[in-house]
Protein backbone atom coordinates (compact mmCIF):
# COMPACT_ATOMS: atom_id res chain seq x y z
CA UNK A 1 0.00 0.00 0.00
CA UNK A 2 2.49 2.17 1.03
CA UNK A 3 4.37 1.74 -2.41
CA UNK A 4 1.09 2.87 -4.42
CA UNK A 5 0.80 5.99 -1.89
CA UNK A 6 4.71 6.76 -2.64
CA UNK A 7 4.19 6.44 -6.64
CA UNK A 8 1.01 8.85 -6.51
CA UNK A 9 2.88 11.26 -4.96
CA UNK A 10 5.71 10.55 -7.47
CA UNK A 11 3.46 11.38 -10.69
CA UNK A 12 1.64 14.02 -9.04
CA UNK A 13 4.97 15.69 -7.69
CA UNK A 14 6.18 15.51 -11.77
CA UNK A 15 3.08 16.75 -13.28
CA UNK A 16 3.18 19.89 -11.37
CA UNK A 17 6.46 20.15 -11.93
CA UNK A 18 6.19 19.55 -16.02
CA UNK A 19 2.78 21.88 -15.34
CA UNK A 20 4.91 24.65 -14.24
CA UNK A 21 7.35 24.74 -16.84
CA UNK A 22 5.04 24.71 -20.01
CA UNK A 23 2.86 27.82 -17.93
CA UNK A 24 5.85 30.02 -18.25
CA UNK A 25 5.82 29.14 -22.41
CA UNK A 26 2.34 29.83 -22.60
CA UNK A 27 1.38 33.12 -25.42
CA UNK A 28 -0.63 35.56 -23.91
CA UNK A 29 -4.34 35.17 -24.39
CA UNK A 30 -6.12 37.84 -27.27
CA UNK A 31 -8.95 39.53 -26.41
CA UNK A 32 -11.87 39.11 -29.36
CA UNK A 33 -12.29 41.64 -31.68
CA UNK A 34 -15.78 43.82 -31.96
CA UNK A 35 -16.48 41.39 -35.01
CA UNK A 36 -15.98 38.04 -33.43
CA UNK A 37 -18.26 39.35 -29.83
CA UNK A 38 -20.92 40.15 -32.33
CA UNK A 39 -20.47 36.41 -33.84
CA UNK A 40 -20.60 34.85 -30.73
CA UNK A 41 -23.77 36.97 -28.97
CA UNK A 42 -24.97 36.23 -32.09
CA UNK A 43 -24.61 32.24 -31.77
CA UNK A 44 -25.50 32.19 -28.22
CA UNK A 45 -28.62 34.56 -28.89
CA UNK A 46 -29.55 31.13 -31.73
CA UNK A 47 -28.98 28.53 -29.07
CA UNK A 48 -31.01 30.04 -26.90
CA UNK A 49 -33.45 30.40 -29.39
CA UNK A 50 -33.23 26.80 -30.20
CA UNK A 51 -33.77 25.57 -26.44
CA UNK A 52 -36.80 27.79 -26.10
CA UNK A 53 -38.38 25.91 -29.43
CA UNK A 54 -41.15 23.44 -29.31
CA UNK A 55 -39.31 20.39 -31.06
CA UNK A 56 -42.48 17.92 -30.51
CA UNK A 57 -43.98 19.01 -33.85
CA UNK A 58 -40.58 18.89 -35.72
CA UNK A 59 -39.86 15.65 -38.64
CA UNK A 60 -36.48 13.82 -38.17
CA UNK A 61 -35.53 15.91 -41.12
CA UNK A 62 -35.98 19.05 -38.95
CA UNK A 63 -34.70 17.64 -36.14
CA UNK A 64 -31.53 16.68 -37.64
CA UNK A 65 -30.90 19.87 -39.38
CA UNK A 66 -31.02 21.73 -36.01
CA UNK A 67 -29.02 18.92 -34.46
CA UNK A 68 -26.43 19.68 -37.43
CA UNK A 69 -26.65 23.95 -36.89
CA UNK A 70 -26.02 23.13 -33.00
CA UNK A 71 -22.74 21.16 -34.15
CA UNK A 72 -21.43 24.23 -36.42
CA UNK A 73 -21.65 26.97 -34.00
CA UNK A 74 -20.47 24.81 -30.92
CA UNK A 75 -17.45 24.45 -33.11
CA UNK A 76 -17.66 28.53 -33.83
CA UNK A 77 -17.95 29.33 -30.85
CA UNK A 78 -14.96 26.66 -29.69
CA UNK A 79 -12.63 28.42 -32.06
CA UNK A 80 -13.53 31.63 -30.89
CA UNK A 81 -13.22 31.49 -27.23
CA UNK A 82 -10.04 29.47 -27.81
CA UNK A 83 -11.38 26.57 -25.13
CA UNK A 84 -11.02 24.77 -21.75
CA UNK A 85 -8.05 22.67 -20.98
CA UNK A 86 -6.87 20.60 -17.83
CA UNK A 87 -3.81 20.06 -16.93
CA UNK A 88 -2.00 17.39 -16.09
CA UNK A 89 -1.64 18.40 -12.38
CA UNK A 90 -5.42 18.80 -12.69
CA UNK A 91 -5.73 15.50 -14.30
CA UNK A 92 -4.01 13.55 -11.56
CA UNK A 93 -5.65 15.45 -8.73
CA UNK A 94 -9.32 14.32 -10.19
CA UNK A 95 -7.87 10.59 -10.60
CA UNK A 96 -6.70 10.70 -6.92
CA UNK A 97 -9.78 12.31 -5.47
CA UNK A 98 -11.60 9.14 -7.45
CA UNK A 99 -9.54 6.40 -6.24
CA UNK A 100 -10.00 7.68 -2.58
CA UNK A 101 -13.58 8.54 -2.77
CA UNK A 102 -14.39 4.91 -4.73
Amino acid sequence: MKKLIYSLVLVFTLGISANVSAADRTEPKTEMTAEQKAQFEKITNRVDEIRKMDKSHLTKAERKALRAELRQMKEQARAMSGGVYLSVGAIIIIILLLILIL
